[in-house]
């Protein structure tokens, strides 16, 4: 699988991840030895990104991932995780978890962007974990912690990265404003960006792409199937757009989408996750991946070319915007492996 790297930094980023939240037990439980496998499968597949982060069903996912890769050799392996969550005893647990997972909520979320608590939650990681450190470090979700996030979270984690103690540095959320702001006003090296770079979704070209691009920075997609809408090769009604009920206009696009893919010889799911590398700042595209099969199903488009004609067809007829790149990602100089 091809490689990337994040922009001035040592650290090299496989195109495609393997996203830890759903091992996690997010929506649903996932038994030990499935989230085990679908590392394996991961592994296997030639993934050699792994994102976690400690909201993750409450610690579970780093838990589960650390535990699958332990075993492997360190340097051939890239790990992050996030930070401005920390895990503390639940003081009134009513026995399940009441933000997605499917966990005992004996420990609770308390948001904690000072220098203090991120130090301690990179601690906590890394016993969860039981690794001997992590790669990058993403600020998890700081929307309403603006002020502390940039001038005390970014300036500890750029302090480690300067020490050699991690590689990289940023922030993963699914607003594009505050990204863009970190990527023009903090050290930060990369973004993780939800949702807002996809065949449905293109405002990142407003803002964070180009500052990515004016800062020589690097950009992380997540939700490219925009929360499932974009992950079956025929879109139907009641699936799900950013974690609601897909709008019927919505559903009529994507599936109008899908069949110029299917005119294409490809597949919705397949340009889905091709389409963010159409922007050269995008370097990888992570994804949810519960089982050995949902890792088999993710991988296979990322192993597919998919036509150039497909992303002018989509453009000339406005199923995409004008000013999306001409030429697919997927055709770009890479280093291979």
């Amino acid at each position: 699988m091809r490689h990337r790297k994040i922009t001035n930094t040592p650290v090299e980023l496989t195109e495609l991840g393997f996203g830890a939240s759903v091992i996690g037990n997010l929506y649903r439980a996932t038994p030990a030895e499935d989230a085990s496998a679908a590392v394996d499968a991961a592994w296997d597949a030639g993934i050699r990104y792994f994102d976690t982060a400690p909201h993750y069903g409450l610690g579970l996912s780093e838990r589960r991932l650390g535990a699958a890769l332990r075993h492997r050799p360190r340097d051939e392996y890239v790990i992050s995780s996030k930070v401005g969550r920390l895990l503390v005893p639940n003081e009134h647990p009513t026995g399940v978890d009441t933000e997605g997972f499917v966990v005992r909520d004996d420990l609770r979320r308390q948001w904690d962007f000072s220098r203090d608590g991120i130090l301690r939650s990179l601690h906590d990681t890394l016993e969860r974990t039981g690794l001997d450190r992590l790669d990058i470090v993403y600020l998890h979700d700081p929307d309403d912690h603006w002020r502390q996030a940039a001038d005390e979270a970014m300036p500890t984690l750029a302090d480690l990265r300067d020490q050699g103690i991690i590689g990289a540095i940023g922030a993963g959320m699914n607003q594009t404003a505050m990204l863009t702001r970190f990527l023009r006003e903090t050290p930060a090296d990369l973004v993780m960006l939800a949702g807002r770079y996809t065949l449905l979704d293109q405002s990142a070209l407003d803002d964070v792409l180009p500052a990515a691009t004016e800062h020589h920075k690097s950009v992380v997609a997540v939700g490219v199937f925009n929360s499932g809408l974009l992950s079956r090769d025929r879109p139907a009604h009641g699936m799900k757009y950013d974690y609601q009920d897909a709008p019927p206009e919505l559903v009529a696009r994507a599936q109008a989408i899908a069949d110029l893919c299917e005119h294409h010889g490809t597949t919705l799911p397949a340009a889905a996750v091709a389409f963010p590398f159409s922007h050269p700042s995008i370097i990888n595209v992570t994804l949810g991946m519960r089982s050995p099969e949902q890792v088999a199903r993710n991988a296979e488009p990322g192993r597919r070319r998919i036509p150039e004609g497909l992303w002018a067809d989509l453009r000339t007829r406005g199923l995409i915007r004008s000013d999306v790149p001409a030429e697919s990602g997927h055709g770009r100089s890479s280093r291979c492996h």
